[in-house]
């Protein structure tokens, strides 16, 4: 997959003109918000893990400058976080590791969004590449995200919002 399928995935929304393709690298958070003139928070990383019991994929959408709890995690899903390798990801999400986002998926896999996204009106997903992002609302970022609920999982963010 690529940001043209992701573009082809926003055709449906009226959105597909919004995908913003950078000359440069955005595939990290600095790089992203560095390019796209934005705080590194604001940037909406997708992070892929093994699903429950060690079969298929999860995605959780997080504000950039969240962190996995390994602790909230497994109290939240009830296993152990397990990243995919970069291998995997392409393999089972359809993006690489620097476009992955929850948008145009190679398979239908449960998305969720942190908890440490809703302190922003608007946050810059990746979009399938690693130089691509578009600006959503956190409504439509869950909507077009398809995800089946809002979690806690993150850590490092709270200190900056208290």
């Amino acid at each position: 997959m690529s940001v043209d399928d992701v573009r082809s995935y926003f055709r449906q929304f009226g959105r597909d003109k919004d995908i913003i393709e950078l000359e440069d690298s955005s595939a990290t958070v600095n790089l992203a918000a560095e390019h796209l003139h934005v705080e590194p928070e604001r940037i909406a990383k997708t992070l892929a893990f093994r699903g429950e019991n060690k079969e298929g994929a999860m995605l959780v959408v997080m504000a950039g400058d969240g962190k996995i709890d390994n602790k909230k995690f497994r109290g939240t899903f009830g296993f152990k976080a397990h990243m995919l390798s970069s291998d995997e990801t392409l393999e089972l999400i359809g993006h690489a590791v620097g476009g992955v986002c929850p948008f145009g998926l190679k398979n239908e896999w449960p998305v969720f969004m942190d908890e440490s996204l809703k302190r922003f009106e608007t946050v810059f997903p990746a979009c399938g590449s690693g130089n691509s992002a578009i600006e959503l609302k956190i409504d439509e970022l869950y909507t077009f995200g398809r995800a089946k609920k809002w979690v806690d999982v993150c850590k490092g963010w709270q200190e900056d919002a208290e």
